[in-house]
């Protein structure tokens, strides 16, 4: 299989997955300021899992920009990937609906933490079909951001049930921390490039 044609479906998804969190987000019943209030729990955890979705999506694109061969485990892989990033309008809804509660927030948090997984799986298996002088495996280097995020995300779960707001900072935080996109890849690669 091509990885464009991955790459692809992947793109579908993923915009499929945003366009079901914004539908999620209900009209309100009044026409003033106060009519949005109560909604802000719900948009405050859209803006946060939009933020992830675009994160996932950038890396994304650059993970298969630097991936030569997709094998099934690669296909299945990404799957997997997908399967965890399409329970996001899910556990977006039911933390923002339930104002960041302690269980709904431990979920988000164990949604978050099982697609930090899933995208290490997915580079594991690129790098794997690729072989020993993947691109890949030269631009992951130490991967410090990849490591450190599931910590962090375990931190939150556990924080849900007695510090719910720092659950969320910890769930914000790392979204920070990748905001930027991971610049590795395209410095390798450019690096790799014939001149």
């Amino acid at each position: 299989m091509q990885k464009n044609r991955l790459e692809a479906f992947s793109d579908g998804v993923l915009a499929i997955i945003i366009t079901i969190m914004v539908l999620e987000m209900k009209v309100p019943h009044g026409a003033d300021l106060g009519a949005l209030q109560p909604l802000l729990p719900v948009f405050l955890s859209y803006v946060l899992s939009f933020v992830y979705v675009g994160i996932y999506w950038n890396n994304h694109h650059h993970l298969l920009h630097a991936t030569r061969h997709v094998s099934g485990g690669v296909l299945w892989a990404n799957l997997h990937l997908l399967f965890w990033l399409s329970l996001f309008p899910f556990v977006t809804g039911w933390m923002g609906e339930n104002h960041f509660a302690p269980l709904p927030s431990a979920i988000y948090g164990f949604v978050l933490f099982m697609a930090a997984l899933a995208y290490y799986a997915l580079q594991t298996c690129i790098v794997a079909a690729d072989g020993p002088d993947a691109p890949l495996r030269k631009a992951l280097g130490s991967d410090w951001k990849g490591k450190i995020s599931p910590t962090l995300y375990l931190a939150g779960i556990g924080a849900s049930f007695w510090l719910p707001w720092l659950a969320q900072c910890l769930y914000v935080g790392v979204a920070l921390m990748w905001l930027v996109p991971d610049t590795r890849i395209e410095r390798s690669l450019k690096h790799a490039e014939p001149m």
